[in-house]
């Protein structure tokens, strides 16, 4: 890929890539894994109900697929996900809503990493086989991918996963999220470098110095150099993600239910 864009044509694309699409005139992008066939595994907010709807739904307004099944011309299965999934499977076309497409980078040095400003664009992690990555990719449209967070679990976490097998460890702090790194490290930047005003009558000076502090955040809170994360199977990331706890609620009370009701048929 180039220095300054990722931008590909649709017949450079293989199955297994990580690809993305900016939305809302470049505001932010939306990323899938690419999983042949013009199909595109990707995560997005679940569907809600308006009078039920969060801020996280309201400010990620490209959960817009959840009437593509029947708005697809070309796909039936366009916008299949399981019941309360945020996991969704669309085809190319309704992944890009007439976007330019993005292949995001891996493995790249960290000079390369830094020299791409903009976040969400690469890692230094290398990726895994393109047959592992549709494999966690499809498994996790069948279970899903836990719930939407915009810091934490978004969609560029998502593909991360899918592409690496990496799981951050520290759920209190920012997730894989390159983009998420990005609109936190700025303002982060800025606050730290405000103090050197009084040092620096230069303004060039201390834009120098925000510009390297903002870089050097986003490449501590990249995968491939954090010590946090750990190689996770995706059969086992339920557990990991603490879902686990959750199922085994749910069967129990189906099994306590299950049994109250043949002790009701007895009885009768």
């Amino acid at each position: 890929m180039g220095i300054i864009s990722n931008r590909v044509e649709r017949s450079e694309i293989k199955p297994g890539d990580h690809i993305y699409t900016y939305r809302a005139i470049f505001a932010y992008s939306h990323h899938g894994i690419f999983v042949g066939g013009s199909k595109v595994v990707h995560f997005t907010p679940e569907r809600q109900n308006d009078s039920n709807s969060s801020p996280e739904s309201s400010l990620n307004s490209y959960d817009e697929i959840s009437d593509l099944s029947s708005s697809c011309p070309t796909y039936p299965d366009c916008g299949f996900r399981q019941p309360n999934s945020g996991v969704v499977l669309t085809c190319l076309e309704c992944f890009l809503r007439n976007g330019s497409l993005y292949c995001f980078d891996y493995g790249v040095s960290p000079s390369v990493f830094i020299a791409k400003v903009r976040g969400g664009t690469c890692t230094t992690a290398p990726s895994d086989p393109p047959e592992s990555v549709i494999h966690r990719a499809m498994y996790l449209l069948q279970n899903g991918f836990g719930n939407y967070d915009v810091f934490q679990n978004n969609c560029e976490d998502f593909t991360l996963y899918c592409k690496t097998g990496l799981l951050t460890v520290d759920r209190l702090g920012v997730g894989r999220s390159g983009q998420a790194s990005s609109v936190i490290g700025a303002p982060l930047a800025a606050l730290l470098s405000s103090p050197l005003k009084l040092l620096m009558p230069s303004p060039v000076g201390v834009a120098t110095v925000t510009a390297g502090m903002y870089c050097m955040s986003r490449y501590a809170t990249d995968i491939g150099v954090r010590t946090d994360v750990i190689k996770v199977a995706v059969e086992d990331l339920a557990v990991n993600l603490g879902w686990a706890g959750s199922y085994e609620e749910a069967a129990e009370e189906n099994e306590a239910s299950d049994t109250t009701d043949c002790q009701d048929v007895n009885h009768k």
